[in-house]
């Protein structure tokens, strides 16, 4: 149920056109980062007043909090003019009521604050038409501004531009791997575009969140659909996960690690707890085993042990190895690890029948041999009896005549014999010679 509201377009923070809810459906689909209310339904004790900050939508992932002083009445989707520095801007109205002190306590923002500036009117007609011309220049002022920047060296990349609603400020953010001297790009910026600017630096997790993208899972980013805060992602993450550090598999389309690491990670540091140290090796009487993988799921731990030259994996339940682990304290070594493995459960696959015989390896060898009996006859067999096509002739039947008839005898075959000699030389024809009647 997709619109040109939805996360792929430059709509992200208008009115949805065609989606008759403005896009407070709450399904994800017509807005980027949206939020549901879910105390919409519940209603205020008489007499307390409603809570009269808003929490407004801007481009992309840019959301603040303004003060409604006139106590204007507002709905999520309103598109309004707000305080800026200087000027107004034009922003979409996402949250209202009692959710947005939960929002601004989660993210630590007071109520008292001077930063939260005020509601000014609902855009008009002139508002949104200036916005919509403002919008318009983004895309060509961000290449223009690239190319300035690589005029003069600097090392810098322009990831996004954003106009300011009145049409008067653009907001230019770029990421850079050290601290970059812009004062001259500034005044070339302020010549070339008439407007006042900003310049803000960002992370190659914030500029993976404006651009989008589908990552390698086949959805669309986490970053870009609802991922709002980008917590640190480290190597340690993987390794209790059991997976291999692999960078190229590791890393997201920004070269950082993916954020989807942390979203199981906890589910597994609950699992992890009551396993024994892995770095902790066991000694036997045949040797000395170490660790190499854990199937936390499963509660067995993997370990190789050398014995005879032989490399040998076993698997040890958890509780298994604790127990060798108390004896390797107290001074005992079992004989073997073999008496405490585990044997691995054959699962049983599921009966399944291949009906139409799409399964079989040799499905297509039939069809070649129908085809091969289909082919067209020759023309010289064409018209005969088609059953005794196949038969091989028999000689006798060719030199044999006539049945006789009752009484009569059959005619003497007339048979010349030769004497076959071998060739003289090799690789030469028999030569027969016929005996000569004695005279």
């Amino acid at each position: 149920m997709s619109c040109n509201g939805c996360s792929t377009g430059r709509g992200d923070y208008a009115i949805p056109e065609g989606c008759g809810s403005k896009g407070t459906c709450g399904t994800g689909s017509c807005n980027k980062l949206n939020v549901f209310d879910w105390l919409a339904d519940f209603s205020l004790p008489s007499g307390a007043p409603t809570f009269d900050i808003i929490e407004v939508r801007f481009k992309h992932d840019r959301k603040e909090f303004f003060r409604n002083v006139d106590r204007l009445p507002l709905q999520v989707g309103d598109l309004i003019a707000v305080e800026a520095s200087p000027g107004h801007d034009i922003g979409t109205v996402s949250l209202t009521g009692e959710l947005v002190r939960l929002q601004m306590k989660k993210k630590g923002v007071s109520y008292d604050s001077d930063k939260i500036k005020k509601v000014y009117r609902k855009a008009r007609a002139n508002d949104i038409e200036k916005w919509e011309s403002a919008s318009a220049l983004e895309k060509e002022t961000m290449y223009k501004a690239r190319v300035h920047a690589d005029r003069l060296g600097l090392d810098m990349k322009i990831g996004d531009v954003e106009y300011q609603g009145d049409k008067t400020k653009a907001t230019f953010y770029y990421i850079a791997d050290g601290r970059v001297d812009f004062r001259e790009l500034i005044k070339v910026y302020a010549e070339d575009f008439r407007i006042r600017v900003e310049m803000r630096q960002i992370g190659a997790r914030q500029e993976a969140a404006k651009i989008g993208g589908i990552g390698a899972c086949g959805r669309e980013l986490c970053c870009s659909s609802w991922l709002t805060n980008f917590k640190s992602v480290t190597t340690n993450a993987a390794r209790y996960q059991q997976l291999s550090l692999n960078p190229q598999k590791l890393a997201g389309q920004c070269g950082k690690l993916k954020c989807c690491l942390n979203f199981e990670l906890d589910s597994y540091l609950d699992a992890i707890k009551d396993f024994p140290d892995a770095s902790v090796h066991l000694k036997t009487k045949a040797g000395i085993a170490r660790n190499f993988k854990t199937d936390i799921f499963k509660g067995i731990m993997w370990y190789f042990i050398e014995q005879d030259k032989i490399t040998k994996a076993v698997a040890l339940p958890v509780d298994n190895v604790k127990k060798i682990q108390e004896m390797n304290k107290k001074g005992e070594m079992p004989e073997s690890l073999m008496n405490y493995s585990v044997v691995e459960e054959v699962e049983v696959e599921p009966e399944y029948e291949n009906v139409v015989g799409q399964d079989d390896l040799t499905r297509f060898d039939s069809q070649k041999k129908n085809k091969k009996r289909n082919k067209k006859k020759p023309r010289s067999q064409q018209g005969k009896n088609p059953n005794q096509q196949g038969k091989k002739p028999n000689p006798q039947a060719k030199k044999e005549g006539p049945a006789p008839a009752d009484g009569e005898k059959k005619p003497a075959n007339k048979k010349r014999r030769f004497n076959k000699r071998k060739p003289n030389n090799k690789g030469g024809k028999p030569q027969g010679n016929q005996d000569k009647p004695s005279e």
